[in-house]
């Protein structure tokens, strides 16, 4: 195995139970384990949450809902005590017979998606209702139904139906990192208008939901918090809140950042505690020396200015580890660890291949292991070097996945 990602069950428990902590007893924290769990694995992850106590996990498609769900079946978790799997991102209308077999919660917006989903709850066995939770566009301009005459036509559509209820009403804010953010605010008003609607329709849903970690990290505005809002407007249509988080878990969190002229409190709130989950770890495959004025790697971009002894990793861009961390000799960008000592990634980053100087750590042999991402290497650091966030720096390891 030339390089592999160990996933910690400690940490991401850990993490879960610092974010249940941080949003109160009230409050439910819906994990998410979109894209791979972030590219953490989601089928490893699923159930080591569900057992951290988690009552909802939150997918992007009916595919990875029924793969999640067929994790959680293989873990041995009864179908009695398995956490609900929200779908998080609209879906196409040949996915209505997974959804429904699955047993997912939906996403929806729009009345050709439910549909669909009665259409498909028609030609099964079960009588059962079936929910779905409705997004309400409050100016992402993404995904949701728009406040006003939309939202009303599908609301008359929900009141007609006996198959599909209307379980939840969500939201997503585009600025949820920042501070005094205006954006936030204005989205937090089309909400309640919204909100508002639905109450003036007759229907009475169960759940109320917004906000991902940075909103768990950000105390903005001070008198509670966007959690104090959130608890107002789910107590106004006697619902439960909740709040979808998904990088936290995983050991990390976009920095507070402050709108201009805003002078308010902006500490994050959990992101000290965070624990990064993922340590992406390889082997030195070859040592060798060069003398002065050898150069590294493809368009030899390093050139040695004294004798130095490399190590051969044997990962690059293709397994995920960014071009960006190349380095020149008047740029130092990348390193690797061993152990609690850092290796400089010289020369560029190729396909499958990469080079560290390891002169100052003469112990280092054939075999011996380097960290590409976790304790002294992080995904904020790889992010910071290729100007990027951790989101797509996690996503994009590509390496076997081990519990640990």
């Amino acid at each position: 195995m030339k390089s592999w990602v160990e996933i910690s069950e400690e940490r991401l428990t850990a993490n879960y139970r610092c974010l249940k902590e941080a949003a109160g007893a009230d409050i439910t924290v819906l994990a998410v384990v979109k894209a791979d769990a972030y590219g953490h694995g989601a089928e490893l992850c699923a159930p080591v949450l569900a057992a951290a106590g988690a009552e909802w996990l939150g997918v992007t498609d009916a595919g990875e809902g029924a793969a999640v769900r067929t994790a959680l079946q293989r873990a041995g978790i009864a179908s009695a005590q398995q956490p609900r799997i929200l779908v998080m991102s609209e879906s196409l209308d040949e996915d209505a017979d997974v959804l429904v077999a699955s047993e997912l919660t939906p996403v929806v917006s729009t009345i050709s998606q439910m549909e669909a989903l009665a259409h498909a709850l028609n030609d099964g066995d079960s009588a059962r209702s079936f929910a779905v939770h409705l997004e309400i566009d409050t100016g992402m301009s993404r995904q949701g139904v728009a406040i006003g005459a939309s939202l009303d036509e599908v609301l008359r559509w929900l009141n007609l139906q006996n198959r599909i209820h209307l379980e939840g009403v969500m939201t997503h804010f585009a600025s949820a990192e920042i501070a005094g953010s205006h954006q936030t605010l204005q989205q937090q008003r089309c909400f309640e208008q919204a909100l508002h609607q639905v109450q003036d329709a007759g229907l009475r849903p169960a759940w109320i939901h917004a906000g991902n970690s940075s909103t768990v990290d950000n105390p903005f505005p001070e008198d509670g918090g966007t959690f104090c809002w959130l608890r107002n407007v789910a107590k106004d249509v006697s619902a439960r809140c909740m709040v979808r988080s998904g990088l936290a878990l995983y050991g990390y969190s976009l920095p507070i950042e402050v709108q201009q002229g805003y002078a308010g409190v902006h500490e994050a709130r959990i992101r000290p505690s965070l624990k990064p989950v993922m340590t992406w770890k390889t082997r030195v495959t070859g040592l060798r020396e060069i003398e002065p004025g050898a150069r590294i790697g493809y368009n030899g971009i390093f050139m040695a200015e004294r004798r130095m002894r490399l190590a051969l990793l044997p990962a690059g861009y293709a397994d995920g580890l960014r071009r960006d961390l190349s380095a020149t000799n008047t740029s130092p960008a990348g390193w690797v660890m061993f152990g609690k000592e850092r290796a400089p990634i010289v020369g560029r980053v190729s396909m499958n291949l990469t080079t560290v100087d390891v002169t100052a750590i003469p112990s280092i042999k054939v075999g011996d292991e380097a960290i590409l991402l976790g304790e002294g290497i992080t995904a904020d650091d790889h992010a910071c070097i290729a100007r990027t966030i951790p989101y797509e720096i996690l996503c994009g390891v590509k390496s076997p996945r081990i519990l640990s």
